[in-house]
């Protein structure tokens, strides 16, 4: 591994998260976000059946009693988990009834929450605030922590545009699935981000702290030596804690049930992306910042020729 010169691809590095958010932008702006129960108000409900129906005869049913645009999503063999719009607690028992009758079988109620429009709206507001709040305490912290270096908040900023990658990409892929699949997000979206976000800069701060280390032992004049010999020497903590991180989240994935799938799902491509900014992204940020190559954007596409 210490042969690996992860500096020399930060164009490549650039170029490719530079397509990928693009593309999450394009999707955003043409299809926007589907979102859940808990951003424009319904009723959620899992179904039990025994014996088992079949998810297109449960949505007959459901078309006939006027729910037409319910969602529905397998929740295991037996259970669904139905979407619909607002309704009481008497109607929820009166459609529990009738599905009984017309699919002759027993229904179980498992699980059931109601979210009225105007809790929805407030949650939205809310989650995108905590969201902001999250990568300005996160800004000053990396300024804290990293105050006896010269310019502390450049490493501040660095991690903030990191973090800032990494969840313009997952709102770009929800987007996306959003748009081919009906994912819907939540506020466990919200949440699976936030925790993104701490585990993104978590990464960040080993690789940072590592930098500012080698620094102070005057390993090389040169700042791009010294920058990439700090993510060779944590690259191998940085993919095992990722790789460990990832065998819990894909055994939630697999087992955890419907109900907390796209939350695992946040965590999963977090877990993966933030592992890829701390090492291909923010580190080179503060190569660009260090080496004042702010004015040669065009030069970090792989593709232009730089004069010679």
């Amino acid at each position: 591994m210490t042969d690996i010169d992860f500096v020399s691809k930060k164009s490549w590095f650039f170029f490719i998260s530079a397509v990928v958010i693009i593309v999450g932008i394009i999707s955003l702006a043409v299809f926007g976000l589907k979102p859940g129960i808990d951003f424009v108000g319904g009723t959620s409900i899992t179904f039990q059946f025994n014996p088992p129906v079949e998810q297109s005869q449960l949505r007959e049913e459901l078309t006939k009693q006027g729910y037409d645009k319910a969602t529905i999503q397998q929740a295991g063999e037996d259970s669904f988990l139905v979407h619909l719009k607002e309704i009481s607690s008497q109607e929820k028992d009166k459609l529990k009834n009738e599905l009984e009758t017309d699919l002759s079988c027993q229904a179980k109620i498992t699980d059931y929450y109601a979210v009225s429009p105007t809790v929805g709206v407030e949650t939205a507001r809310n989650a995108g605030i905590a969201v902001i709040i999250a990568a300005v305490a996160m800004l000053f912290y990396i300024a804290w922590a990293f105050r006896r270096m010269p310019k502390p908040f450049r490493w501040g900023i660095c991690a903030v545009i990191a973090l800032t990658h990494d969840v313009f990409i997952i709102i770009g892929i929800f987007s996306i699935l959003g748009c081919l699949a009906g994912v819907e997000i939540g506020a466990l979206f919200i949440t699976g981000l936030l925790t993104v976000v701490g585990y993104s800069i978590n990464n960040t701060v080993v690789i940072f702290d590592r930098i500012r280390e080698n620094i102070s032992k005057h390993i090389s004049p040169d700042f791009t030596v010294t920058v990439n010999s700090s993510i060779v020497e944590t690259l191998g903590r940085s993919l095992n804690t990722t790789l460990t991180t990832l065998f819990v989240i894909l055994a939630l994935f697999l087992f955890g049930g419907a109900t907390i799938h796209y939350f695992v799902l946040v965590l999963l491509l977090g877990a993966i992306i933030g592992t890829y900014s701390s090492i291909c992204i923010s580190s080179q940020f503060l190569v660009v910042w260090e080496k004042s190559e702010w004015r040669k954007l065009t030069t970090w596409l792989p593709f232009i020729q730089r004069p010679t």
